[in-house]
């Protein structure tokens, strides 16, 4: 595949070594996961996260899509969308005997790994429902966008180059959304409890946290 030979052919010795050691879903994880969480607005390319080992969430859904497809997989991502209260976050999809599992770069405990024993998109995104809260313990999920293929930017050369990115973000704004609540069910969300509330910020880095009233202009990662 031309994308990923220009990709390796980019690497030092080093950094193909640890991009060979990438070879299942837990072990792309376990990378990200040991990385430092970027509380920076712009974004990383795959290879600039391989080369500087560090990244926010939508740097690391691309990362992890860039190594799912290096074991066969399309790279596809999916972006779960958050009010105006709180981060979005992005997601990379693969999946494993035809059921659905993700990985994840986030600031928060519960919005990482997923095993793939989800039957559908929506199953996968319900999953990270009780865990997508703000600061203020208000659950903020409320849709997500069918999966994006990223397939259709390898012409922009989106693996080793940080302005493609960009235009994925564009793109993910414009794409179909599916919405998971009705306006009834809004209404009745409670706040996240205390203990729910502590564990999910274990480790987190104050700084990258989304504070309301901070709003850029779009909404790129769950902070």
């Amino acid at each position: 595949m031309p994308v990923l030979r220009d990709f390796e052919r980019t690497l030092a010795k080093s950094e193909r070594l640890v991009w060979g050691q990438l070879t299942t879903p837990t072990k792309i994880q376990a990378f990200l996961d040991k990385l430092p969480y970027s509380v920076e607005k712009g974004y990383r390319c795959p290879l600039r996260v391989l080369r500087e080992r560090v990244g926010h969430c939508f740097d690391g859904a691309l990362f992890a899509a860039a190594a799912l497809r290096r074991m066969g997989n399309p790279p596809l991502i999916l972006n779960m969308i958050a009010t105006e209260e709180d981060d979005d976050h992005i997601l990379a999809l693969y999946k494993c005997d035809g059921y659905w599992g993700a990985i994840a770069k986030s600031n928060f405990a519960g919005l990482r790994f997923r095993e793939p024993v989800y039957r559908t998109l929506r199953e996968l995104v319900m999953s990270y429902f009780e865990q997508f809260y703000n600061v203020e313990g208000k659950k903020t999920l409320r849709s997500y966008t069918v999966p994006l293929h990223l397939k259709a930017f390898d012409n922009r050369h989106w693996m080793i180059s940080d302005p493609p990115i960009e235009e994925i973000g564009r793109r993910l704004d414009e794409i179909r959304k599916v919405r998971i609540l009705t306006r009834g069910m809004i209404g009745g969300l409670s706040l996240v409890d205390e203990r729910s509330y502590r564990a999910g910020l274990v480790g987190t880095i104050r700084a990258g946290l989304f504070r309301p009233h901070q709003r850029t202009r779009r909404k790129p990662e769950k902070f």
